[in-house]
């Protein structure tokens, strides 16, 4: 006989209770950008609610000001290629570690990951003596560099999340069969991790992309990403422009979830996973 979900009501208030803790924490996270998202179109020169009108110009002034579509290519070129750069050395590092088992794993894990672990601001300082003892400290090599630091615990991650359930006897069987390692990784195993990779450096795009505090260590003047002139923009004057700017980084991450959801089912379907 089939149970019934709540068998009490003490279970049924429990449930509408942390139901509507969930709505209350998403509302205060949420409310907040919903409020930036409106000023964007004032008509007005300054962040005030209700607006006096609606207007696109802010997001015109974007459009026409140098500053900021130089900083919007900065951050768009070194996204993509330390995503790239990440995407390759998460897969490695991913794979590597999937297939091998010695007593030193757990460290080698934790060293891959610490970037995520360990506060942005001791990073950020530690890759800025390093990077300024060989010459990259002011380069956009350097930022590339550390943005992809940054960014490989994300795909390690979701790659080997992707790993979970792999069977590495079909790698196994197509060396047999005369499949070099690399056409055995083309042909067997990208096909079903790809959707890991992908979602990694979809996370990895984003990281590099939202990153002011290493890049605040390492940039020279003129380097200029989008988080960095809106930083600026903040602390010199605050404009409806930095709401609009805020608006489409915020559609920006939205459309990336999307993409990571969309990428997550097509994985889910080829595991086979409920």
């Amino acid at each position: 006989m089939a149970l019934k979900p709540y068998a009490t009501a003490e279970d049924r208030l429990w449930y509408y209770l942390s139901r509507a803790v969930c709505f209350a924490v998403l509302g205060f996270l949420v409310l907040p950008i919903l409020i930036v998202a409106p000023i964007s179109f004032t008509s007005g020169n300054l962040l005030a609610f209700p607006l006096p009108g609606f207007s696109l110009r802010w997001y015109e002034s974007l459009v026409e000001t140098t500053v900021w579509i130089t900083a919007a290519k900065n951050s768009v070129v070194i996204g993509l290629a330390s995503s790239a750069l990440a995407m390759l050395l998460g897969t490695t590092a991913a794979m590597g570690l999937a297939r091998s088992s010695f007593s030193l794993k757990p460290l080698i894990i934790g060293l891959v990951l610490s970037p995520v672990l360990v506060p942005i601001v001791i990073t950020a300082v530690g890759i800025y003596f390093a990077f300024a003892a060989v010459g990259l400290s002011g380069t956009y090599l350097g930022l590339i560099i550390a943005h992809t630091v940054l960014s490989v615990p994300f795909v390690v991650i979701t790659v080997t999340a992707s790993l979970e359930n792999f069977d590495f006897t079909l790698v196994r069987a197509a060396n047999a069969l005369g499949a070099s390692p690399l056409t055995a990784f083309r042909r067997v195993t990208l096909p079903i991790v790809f959707p890991g990779i992908a979602s990694g450096g979809l996370f990895a795009f984003a990281t590099s992309f939202d990153e002011i505090v290493v890049t605040l260590f390492l940039a020279a003047p003129d380097q200029r990403t989008l988080p960095r002139q809106l930083f600026s923009g903040v602390r010199e004057y605050v404009s409806p422009s930095i709401a609009a700017v805020a608006t489409l980084l915020v559609i920006l991450s939205a459309l990336l979830l999307i993409v990571v959801q969309l990428l997550s089912r097509r994985f889910n379907r080829l595991s086979g996973r409920k």
